[in-house]
């Protein structure tokens, strides 16, 4: 399968800082709303709930650059360490949100909800969990760890899978948006299981037509 054209090299620098300038932008606008009364009611929660949603895409965003170039060869690999961090700039964002505007930076309330509501257990392990993957998503860690970097990274897909979990629990309803981004979180992991045996068959398959 012919691959898209590559952007030119002086391009690829820049295009990956458009991609973190851009990736922020929703925050930035949910801020202004929540800030001049634009998000309704209650503009905490709804502010909480925006970044999260934003959390979970660019998170999806970013395992999906695998399968994108497996299956229908569209390279975008410099762009996935930038919606790997953008993802947990938002997770990050929405926890701030949680702890400081909604429960105003109340330690024993966030850990009393942590303790009682599985919801927010999960959530708070995936933030945990992001954490060292978040730090290591630089060149000098991967040199350093070698392939224990990757072994690391795997986390992403037991993340993911709490994501999806944090979310449908915080909903509370299986309506049309949870469906959509639980079949997509579906589809990854199916295809993280299936991937060794179907690169396998692409090889077999190249070396026979070769």
């Amino acid at each position: 399968m012919p691959a898209l054209p590559a952007l030119p090299k002086r391009l690829q620098g820049p295009s990956v800082w458009a991609l973190y300038v851009i990736g922020l932008i929703p925050a930035a606008w949910y801020f202004y709303q929540a800030a001049t009364g634009g998000l309704g009611f209650n503009p905490v929660k709804t502010f909480e709930h925006l970044l999260g949603i934003w959390a979970l895409r660019f998170l999806i965003a970013a395992l999906l650059i695998t399968p994108l170039r497996d299956l229908a060869g569209i390279n975008w690999f410099r762009y996935r360490r930038a919606l790997g961090l953008l993802g947990f700039y938002y997770v990050l964002m929405h926890f701030g949100v949680y702890a400081l505007l909604d429960l105003r930076l109340n330690l024993g309330a966030v850990w009393a909800d942590i303790v009682r509501r599985p919801y927010i257990t999960i959530g708070m392990l995936c933030l945990v969990l992001l954490i060292p993957l978040a730090l290591t998503s630089n060149n000098w860690s991967i040199k350093r760890l070698g392939s224990r970097w990757g072994s690391l990274h795997k986390l992403s897909y037991l993340i993911i899978a709490g994501g999806i979990l944090h979310f449908i629990l915080a909903r509370k309803s299986m309506t049309l948006e949870p469906v959509i981004y639980l079949s997509l979180v579906t589809a990854l992991l199916v295809y993280r299981l299936i991937r060794p045996k179907l690169l396998d068959w692409k090889r077999a398959r190249r070396v026979r037509f070769n």
